[in-house]
């Protein structure tokens, strides 16, 4: 019964935020959140803790969500995309492109 009253309130705590990038663990999940914030984009990291316990992903249990509020959405997902740009740019070309 405790957690059908909880659940109404997460919702409404997170009605204004909108999911950014989904990740398998709390490291890259913390790198992306202090990332976001660095550049001034505040978020919040939503996820369960049993990867500490079960070093594995079953059924979502490493999932991590990034959220930021929903109007900081598109600035958030163009940051990431250009850090994901410029980490392909440094690998250099792969196995394929020789």
């Amino acid at each position: 019964m405790a957690d059908e009253d909880r659940k109404p309130e997460a919702e409404a705590q997170t009605a204004d935020l909108e999911e950014v990038r989904r990740v398998f663990g709390p490291f890259e999940a913390d790198l992306i959140k202090s990332f976001l914030e660095s550049q001034g984009v505040k978020c919040l990291v939503r996820g369960r803790m049993a990867p500490f316990i079960y070093p594995f992903t079953v059924d979502g249990l490493a999932e991590f969500k990034i959220l930021v509020n929903k109007s900081d959405a598109v600035r958030a997902r163009e940051l990431l995309a250009q850090v994901k740009d410029e980490a392909a740019e440094d690998e250099g070309p792969g196995p394929e492109d020789k």
